[in-house]
This record gives structure tokens, sequence and C-alpha cells, in this order.
């Protein structure tokens, strides 16, 4: 896979997918490879997100790298080290609206963004601020988990509640793992409406 290069510039990289499809993974790859490259790594997380922990960006493998939990996108540039050349921002699809104009702001000021996030929701819809960080990123790699049903490639995220899927009318936003959610693809994945 190739990353986009600039030399004086710098540029929005995004990594998306369903859950389980390596996002995290693919996200704390690239890190490791910038910390090895000797460059300066500040990585953030929303502090929605606590499954594994507050101060680690964590992969479902378990593979993990120290972060700055944030309640909005502006704390990143708060929480900005002078001398930091990479921010990485994971589960972006759960930060405020403003990470499009942070992320802008970043790259302009010669920062390589790395952003990994759904880019769906559970209902399939876009997620978040993703689709507009997706169309305005230099470089994007869409991942694709497993389909629990038939094995394929999965794209989609199914939201499960006492194992059925999740109505259409749930809530948006529910942080969880594999106890509340599988990997389908387009054709298994099922989102019904209430009977009212």
């Amino acid at each position: 896979m190739n990353t986009y290069i600039s030399d004086n510039n710098g540029w929005v990289e995004v990594v998306t997918g369903s859950m389980f499809s390596g996002k995290t993974e693919e996200l704390l790859r690239r890190i490791r490879r910038a910390t090895i490259a000797k460059q300066n790594v500040q990585v953030f997380k929303p502090k929605l997100d606590h499954r594994y922990g507050t101060d680690k960006v964590t992969s479902h493998a378990g593979a993990n790298f120290t972060a700055t939990p944030v309640d909005s996108s502006t704390e990143i540039l708060e929480k900005l080290d002078d001398k930091t050349n990479v921010v990485a921002v994971d589960e972006a699809q759960f930060f405020d609206d403003g990470l499009t104009e942070v992320c802008t702001i970043l790259a302009s000021q010669g920062i390589r963004v790395i952003v990994a996030g759904l880019d769906q929701d559970f209902r399939g819809d876009p997620f978040g601020p993703m689709p507009i960080i997706l169309a305005l990123a230099e470089q994007v790699s869409k991942l694709h988990a497993i389909c629990v049903v038939c094995g394929k490639d999965a794209s989609r995220t199914q939201r499960m509640i006492d194992g059925r899927p999740a109505y259409f009318e749930e809530p948006t936003v529910a942080v969880g793992g594999s106890e509340s959610y599988e990997a389908r693809c387009r054709i298994h994945h099922d989102v019904p409406h209430k009977n009212i």
C-alpha cells in the first residue's frame, strides 16, 4: 500500500470500513512506522470510547498505543504539541463535525493526519464527520471484514440486541464490541423498523 508523500505539505489519509475490518490495527501500523522513522506522533480518541481503557487506542486484536482522550475536535488543536508532525485520530465517527476543519488546519500546517473510523452507522447511513473527511482526504483505504453469515467481504456493521438485529429507530451511537456488533455483507445486513 502506498502512502501519500509530500515534502512540504501536510495531508489527510483515512482508514475506514465496517467494525472488525482492521481499521485500528492499520492505524496502529502506520503510527508504529512513523515512530520508527523518528517522527513526533500524537494520537487522539473520543472520551466516549473507553472499551479498552481511557488513555490508549486499542485494536480488537489487543495492539495498542498511548492516546489522549478528548471531548471535542477543538481539543485536538488545544492539546497539540509544537513538535508534532503526525496526528492520528481513532473512532473519528464519534467526533463532532468540526473534526473536518481540524484535519484541514493540521494538514495546512504541514502535519500528516491519519484518521480511522466507521464510514457507515449500523443503519448503513454515512456516520458523523466521516463522509466529508473521506471526500477531502488525499488518500482513502477502505477495509472489509468477513460477513458472519456467508463468509464474504463485509462492508456493513450489524448492531445486535438480545440476539436480534437492532431496529432502525435505535440510537445511532452505542459503543460496544463483539457482544453488540457483527460484520455483515450488504445482502445479510438487516435493519428492521419497529411495528407501530
